[in-house]
């Protein structure tokens, strides 16, 4: 039976712990996880595919990746040990076409320089994977993953997996006798290339994601601008496109084939556009063709990002202003340096400084994508 209570008795400790509100929000419960640790984790795999694109692209401008002929996912992480092994590896390499055709000058020294960006290209891929599989272990045993985030972490384990398959299937096109093929084939490359920037956008996302919580994202989501939103999806795919283009250009050494701007060779088209048979090799094989195509969508897509660049200055968002700047800012840098790559014939340097630019660029339109969705909160008077 309750006791009467005078009114000015004060409340217990436990009924004050009765009657303390819940902490966090119904939208919060659930989700839990080590969201900090994991979106740390990612930034470390999100740095680690950026130093693969980088290093991918050095292998692709130093003719290196046919210098290792098989694929040998275990074993191959092993590099030659002797002499004897060197010598296995190098007479691997001079049975096929590269070799025979373009590299028969080669001494063993000179193979040894080509073998080690291979090796180092593909060991970082291995790392990559061992780093994902540990970092989702880790997390998934102590059941720190946040609610829905599973199949997130595993999808990009699954395309980490079908990129060293990609890969492979890549370097096989260029591992042939008596073909004449002296180089990877150039629409292999671009689905190389193309995933691996799949894989670095899937990534950064979940990092965006990851930096706020589930509350605020929600919250967030109400202010969005839709419009901005769509727009900015448009212009993440027509980078992306880009990119894809500019592989193809890689993929054949078309950046070294006209060396003028705007003109190539002294014309608006370049001489002989249908040169080979059948037609649709052109637009993979044919240099000229090639370069005309990723010249010619560069100024479409700069074209479309003026046109999202003003639609995102008339954001509300502070933050999301700025971010739209930054990636148009980013675009016409890379436009430069794309001018720049051609007029010097596509040197080295430059070369891997356009391709680092492009993870750049994509990375600030994703970013900005990301904002016009999820608006950071800013005051009455910023806004």
């Amino acid at each position: 039976m309750s006791q009467k209570r005078s009114i000015f008795e004060d409340v217990s400790d436990g009924d004050k712990k009765q009657a303390e509100a819940p902490k966090g929000g119904v939208i919060d419960r659930g989700t839990g996880g080590a969201r900090g640790a994991i979106r740390g984790w990612l930034m470390v795999l999100f740095a680690l595919v950026v130093l693969m694109i980088a290093v991918g692209g050095l292998t692709r401008l130093t003719d290196s990746g046919l210098s290792i002929t098989e694929w040998r996912p275990v074993t191959g992480a092993i590099p030659p040990m002797d002499q004897a092994a060197w010598q296995a590896e190098f007479d691997k390499y001079k049975q096929i076409d590269q070799w025979a055709i373009q590299n028969q000058w080669m001494e063993l020294s000179d193979f040894k320089q080509i073998y080690w960006w291979e090796w180092g290209h593909r060991q970082l891929g291995r790392a990559i994977g061992l780093v994902w599989f540990l970092g989702f272990a880790w997390f998934l045993l102590r059941r720190q993953i946040p609610a829905g985030w599973v199949p997130r972490l595993v999808g990009i384990g699954a395309l980490g997996g079908l990129q060293g398959a990609i890969g492979w299937w890549m370097v096989a096109s260029g591992v042939t006798q008596g073909e004449g093929m002296i180089s990877v084939a150039s629409y292999r490359l671009a689905v190389h290339l193309g995933l691996a920037f799949v894989i670095l956008g899937f990534i950064g996302w979940y990092i965006l994601l990851l930096g706020r919580s589930e509350r605020d994202l929600m919250q967030a989501r109400r202010g969005g601008e839709a419009k901005l939103f769509s727009l900015s999806t448009g212009l993440l795919h027509a980078a992306f496109l880009q990119i894809l283009l500019g592989a193809l250009v890689a993929g054949i050494d078309a950046g070294r084939s006209y060396t003028d701007w705007p003109l190539m060779g002294g014309q608006v088209i370049p001489p002989d556009p249908t040169a080979l048979e059948p037609a649709w090799r052109n637009l993979f094989e044919n240099p000229g063709l090639v370069q005309f195509i990723h010249r010619v969508w560069g100024y479409l897509l700069l074209a479309f990002a003026v046109v999202v660049w003003l639609r995102g200055r008339k954001s509300a968002n502070g933050g999301t202003r700025f971010a739209f700047n930054a990636a148009f800012a980013a675009l016409l840098v890379q436009i430069v340096i794309g001018i720049v790559t051609v007029l010097y014939a596509a040197p080295l340097h430059i070369a891997i400084v356009h391709q680092i630019m492009a993870v750049l660029v994509w990375s600030l339109i994703l970013r900005a994508r990301f904002l016009s969705r999820f608006p950071l909160p800013q005051s009455i008077r910023k806004g």
